[in-house]
């Protein structure tokens, strides 16, 4: 501890996300979106090779997957043991874990590498989707320090202070699914740098349940270049009528 009671090296870890790519998740009546960006999208880069197909987006079990902003090296590590304790908890009970539970297990694995000499904390924010029996469709953040808490839609990574500001006036309580990847889209444009969205630069993933099995869908830069077209027209207009 600092003389006045701070962990630095906490502060420093969140300030490394905060300068990563934004990631914004919103939970809906039907389903939880995820989306992020892309900070990678050199033509050079063969997105068919293992590690480079997906940055940001990653599925845990067949009804958990998250979202990711900072440093995705210590990221890798947490997503393995995620799939790790979701499959004991499958081979012991024969059946999904809950998601907090999951959670919480990385959570506290977090929270002692903010304890010892000689670690530093995982420089990485997630977001995780999910359903479960009980609850139905969850949404759960964690920093580094250890801490998680559940939500109704929230924002990590650059600019996500201005994000969360727009989550907060936009969000209904009973909007669908469409809507909310049209709302997720807005906000991530929103976090950027760039003056419009480029499907290419953007992961976006849903969780739903069909037939009564979960679902998830990460989409094509196909099925997310008519939503980005439309997001920047709107844009557009706005701008337009101002």
């Amino acid at each position: 501890f600092s003389p006045e009671g701070r962990l630095f090296q906490v502060e420093y870890a969140m300030e490394s996300i905060n300068n990563s790519g934004a990631a914004v998740g919103i939970l809906a009546k039907d389903g939880v979106v995820l989306a992020t960006e892309k900070r990678v999208t050199s033509k050079l880069l063969d997105t068919g090779a293992v590690g480079c197909r997906k940055e940001k987006m990653f599925q845990l079990d067949d009804h958990v997957a998250v979202a990711v902003a900072g440093l995705t090296a210590d990221a890798n590590i947490l997503i393995n043991q995620c799939r790790l304790a979701a499959q004991r908890h499958r081979m012991t009970l024969s059946e999904d874990i809950p998601l907090e539970q999951l959670v919480r297990g990385i959570c506290d694995l977090k929270q002692g590498y903010t304890q010892f000499g000689g670690q530093r904390p995982f420089g990485v924010s997630l977001l995780y989707a999910g359903w479960d029996e009980e609850f139905g469709f969850q949404l759960f953040q964690s920093d580094p320090s250890g801490n998680y808490g559940g939500w109704k839609a929230t924002a990590i990574g650059a600019n996500h202070q201005q994000s969360q500001s727009m989550l907060r006036q936009d969000y209904q309580e009973d909007v669908g699914l469409s809507e909310a990847l049209d709302l997720a889209l807005k906000v991530i444009a929103k976090s950027m740098d760039s003056t419009s969205l480029a499907a290419d630069r953007l992961e976006v993933a849903t969780i739903t349940r069909e037939g009564g099995a979960v679902k998830y869908k990460l989409l094509t830069e196909a099925e997310l270049k008519p939503r980005v077209e439309a997001a920047n027209a709107a844009e557009e207009k706005k701008k337009e009528d101002k």
